[in-house]
């Protein structure tokens, strides 16, 4: 199946550079590039797409206009799937974003995105309704959980949190594996204790690896 995508980036280098990136993504049609929120809101009402990319930081002010955008678009569009760019690692950006949930979200820093590999898995993550975080993001956001009082990533090993911190990256199974060198069964064993440390039981309804990542992105005690 072909992911649609709708790409906004200020920055006409980028921008040009991100689309030529995505021409060349194989299973990825880019329908449009703009260059501000106006016109992201207006592609995505034309084109509906699977997936928006947008800079956080847009015209006229330069502030958080494209994160506003995409807050706009989770809610009117909750299928589409919605990954900000940023040159800066911020968790509150992420909270903002991520408020309604990690499904179909994704943050990747701007200095990533020659990485066409990761733009790749990000890009297909989200678009199947999994979160693509970036490892900066989720590497401030589990200091950050840590540090907080009564947290329940406290009671997970250091393995498991490392395991927590690729699945927020939007990695499968194999692919946690690969990186942390084990097995794909050691892998789902880590993944069961660290649900049941975080208390996510077996539920049909429930979607336990967004569970566990919006355990990360939870800002209630932050």
């Amino acid at each position: 199946m072909t992911i649609r995508v709708v790409l906004a980036e200020d920055n006409y280098l980028l921008r040009a550079g991100t689309a030529a990136l995505l021409d060349a993504l194989a299973g990825v049609e880019l329908l449009a590039a703009v260059g501000n929120a106006d016109e992201l809101l207006v592609a995505v009402e034309q084109y509906r797409p699977d997936v928006v990319i947008t800079d956080i930081r847009m015209p006229p002010r330069h502030r958080t206009e494209g994160l506003q955008a995409a807050a706009s678009i989770r809610e009117r569009y909750p299928g589409t799937g919605v990954i900000l760019l940023t040159q800066f690692v911020d968790p509150q950006y992420a909270h903002e974003l991520l408020r309604g949930g990690a499904a179909g979200a994704g943050y990747l820093l701007k200095e990533r995105i020659g990485d066409i590999a990761e733009l790749e898995r990000s890009v297909q993550q989200v678009a199947a309704g999994g979160s693509a975080l970036d490892p900066l993001l989720v590497e401030a956001l589990v200091s950050r959980k840590e540090r907080a009082e009564g947290s329940p990533l406290g009671a997970l090993t250091n393995r498991e949190r490392e395991v927590l911190e690729h699945m927020a990256q939007g990695k499968n199974n194999a692919a946690i594996a690969e990186a942390l060198v084990l097995t794909e069964r050691a892998v789902q064993k880590h993944i069961n204790s660290l649900f049941a440390k975080l208390g996510l039981g077996e539920n049909p309804g429930l979607d336990r690896r967004v569970a566990a990542v919006l355990t990360l992105l939870d800002s209630r005690d932050s």
